[in-house]
């Protein structure tokens, strides 16, 4: 079995060496970390020990690390395959990450700190696999995918863009805004339909008794009194009341039938791009999505610029980071007349799909030689355009629940008490 030599610290931070008998260089850097040592070179040994190393004391070692593997090390607790997060727990580790990174810590210990943490629940799990995964020489982006699904693409694009360019603890703390940005979002949202989830289903449960009571009585009434006549809107009322009475159950079938249908046409990779298109078309949401991606695509540029990365390579981890498949290629037609010599605010013009004054910002940005701060500019002012937009459509929920539910409950009572003074005259 091969020996390799190391120098690690202790947890005390004192320098120790020595040799270790592992299968490989992944094996040793375990068993080292079995042994609570943090390494700082680690290679194979060529030295004559190596010969004269004693079975005796290979068996000592062994017998020592499973003693301390019996008394609990880190593997015990860590779970098999991907480990999934909550939303705020990505957002915990992005935030500490970034912060231990800005503070000038390497990404290993950084890691390892995250990891020794006793509050972080399921991260120090997470965090404890990435480092594994980081020290055998694989690219954080791609520990993060291993590791757990709950990054998502678009996170662990991000990150790719960040290790190339140097700025992962720019991209990250970024990140982690945008994460708490849009949890505030949905708990702003859930906080707002609260009380139209409430009149929703008030008026679902009197349209139920309107349709199994209220009407099937007027109807007879009707029909008892000498030269009853029904109104026209009571007839029709009278028939969506039977239609849904002997239907509904065909009705809802029909309609999680189309859901799953839908879901399955959604989750199709030949449909994504229809779907990616029909939601940049959608009223308000979709003004929502391309501000969002302006947003988005401006900070990666800057971050990824202003850290000296060409313009194409910039543009290519972009892209890579958009998740809409219309939006990326109209990157991809950007990245090609870039890729031909032109400039970036010309790519952008021939491609026709960018806001005018987004281009001018980013030629302003050409001429005076720092395009980095235009756009960041530029994602800022962006920013503030999202942040109206979502501000618009919170504020068109409320009204907009209210005429529907009033429209509807109002038009079966005026329909009722229509009926029920027909009713009366008839009787006079």
């Amino acid at each position: 079995m091969p020996v390799f030599a190391y120098k690690a610290l202790s947890s005390n931070g004192a320098v120790t060496t020595g040799e270790i008998d592992a299968a490989d260089r992944p094996e040793a850097l375990r068993m080292l970390d079995r042994r609570g040592l943090q390494p700082v070179n680690l290679k194979e040994s060529t030295s004559p020990m190596r010969a004269a190393r004693k079975p005796a004391d290979k068996d000592k070692t062994e017998d020592s690390l499973r003693q301390k593997t019996k008394a609990g090390t880190k593997e015990d607790i860590i779970p098999e395959g991907p480990i999934k997060l909550k939303r705020a727990e990505v957002v915990l580790f992005t935030e500490e990450l970034s912060d231990m990174l800005s503070a000038g810590l390497q990404l290993e210990p950084a890691l390892k700190s995250m990891e020794n943490r006793q509050e972080l629940g399921n991260l120090k799990a997470v965090s404890f696999k990435i480092r594994q995964i980081v020290r055998d020489g694989v690219n954080f982006s791609v520990a993060l995918k291993k590791v757990s699904p709950s990054f998502g693409s678009l996170y662990c694009s991000l990150a790719a863009a960040g290790e190339a360019s140097g700025a992962l603890d720019t991209i990250l703390k970024r990140q982690a805004h945008y994460l708490k940005t849009l949890a505030d979002l949905q708990a702003r949202l859930v906080l707002a339909m609260i009380y139209p989830a409430f009149l929703v289903l008030a008026g679902i449960g009197v349209s139920i008794v309107f349709v199994t009571t209220l009407i099937p009585q007027l109807t007879k009434l009707i029909e008892s009194t000498p030269g009853g006549k029904i109104p026209l809107g009571a007839a029709i009322l009278i028939a969506i009341s039977e239609f849904l009475s002997k239907w509904w159950i065909v009705i809802l079938l029909t309609l999680v039938a189309a859901a799953i249908f839908f879901k399955a046409w959604r989750d199709n990779e030949a449909n994504k791009p229809a779907w990616d298109r029909m939601k940049l078309q959608l009223p308000l949401i979709g003004r929502v999505i391309t501000s969002r991606f302006y947003v988005q695509f401006l900070e990666t540029m800057a971050n990824l610029v202003g850290n000296g990365l060409p313009l194409l390579r910039a543009l290519e981890l972009s892209r890579d980071a958009t998740p809409n498949r219309l939006l990326r290629s109209h990157l991809d037609q950007v990245i090609d007349q870039v890729g031909d010599g032109r400039s970036f605010s010309k790519a952008l013009i021939r491609n026709g799909s960018f806001p005018p004054l987004l281009i001018d910002m980013i030629s302003v940005g050409e001429q005076t030689g720092k395009i980095d701060q235009s756009l960041r500019r530029a994602a800022e002012r962006y920013d503030k355009e999202l942040d109206k937009d979502l501000q618009r459509i919170m504020a068109l929920i409320m009204p907009t629940v209210l005429v529907i539910m009033a429209g509807l409950i109002g038009t079966m009572a005026y329909l009722m008490i229509t009926a029920i003074f027909q009713t009366i005259k008839n009787l006079g």
